[in-house]
């Protein structure tokens, strides 16, 4: 287990994007005192912890949503209002909250959320509450991951599922002056025997890095200069 956080793993474990220090409530908060805080933090998710400062629930503004009153309810503004300021979070909050540690890498925490349709999770140090990420979170790491605020040209081709293939690739690359910005591969699901693979590259024209594929005999799906 990773006893501290390294510069070198910046957008690779979920402490280096999560927020930190999340905003948070107790049980004993109201509803329109929940959703009052909500609004003025511009945020959608709110950790609950009792007087121990421990981790008891989680509160969404989904959550928040669903517990007013039906759209048809004969109940005035002024009536609703009141009832929702008697209701505390813990009645309608999620208690059987999931969580991750934050020296976890963040390709989990996005099959965490996938798996079980959540939104966030609580990032924890121990059983210490350390920060929240989210899918925000995980969409700003795709963007660096994916090299998308840098100029070059994106492929994306097919390989063989056979060791030294991205090395044959990489190194016919290299040879030409080009440099990866980034590269990621993963299953391809119409073959097997193949892996899809997606890599921008600059320093190399578009007509150049072509050559080099069909030289290779390498499948191309899609290229674009970006």
């Amino acid at each position: 287990m990773l006893t501290e956080i390294s510069k070198g793993d910046e957008c690779m474990i979920v402490a280096s994007i999560m927020t930190k220090n999340p905003v948070c409530i107790t049980p004993d908060v109201s509803i329109n005192d929940a959703r009052a805080l909500m609004i003025k933090e511009q945020i959608t998710k709110l950790p609950v912890m009792n007087k121990n400062n421990e981790l008891v629930g989680l509160i969404t503004k989904k959550d928040l949503m669903n517990a007013g009153p039906s759209v048809a309810t004969s109940l005035d503004m002024y009536e609703i209002s009141y009832l929702l300021s008697k209701v505390k979070v813990d009645k309608v909050m999620n208690k059987n909250v999931t969580t991750i540690q934050e020296n976890e890498i963040i390709e989990e925490a996005a099959r965490i959320m996938e798996d079980n349709e959540i939104g966030c999770l609580p990032v924890m140090r121990g059983s210490m509450l350390v920060g929240i990420v989210t899918e925000k979170d995980l969409f700003k790491a795709f963007v660096v991951l994916f090299g998308a605020r840098n100029e070059g040209v994106r492929i994306t081709f097919t390989l063989d599922e056979q060791p030294g293939q991205i090395a044959r690739f990489t190194t016919a690359i290299f040879e030409k002056g080009g440099n990866f910005i980034s590269l990621v591969t993963g299953e391809f699901e119409e073959d097997s025997n193949k892996r899809i693979c997606a890599c921008k590259v600059n320093n190399m024209n578009l007509k150049d890095i072509e050559a080099v594929l069909k030289e290779l005999e390498i499948g191309i799906i899609d290229i674009r200069k970006v």
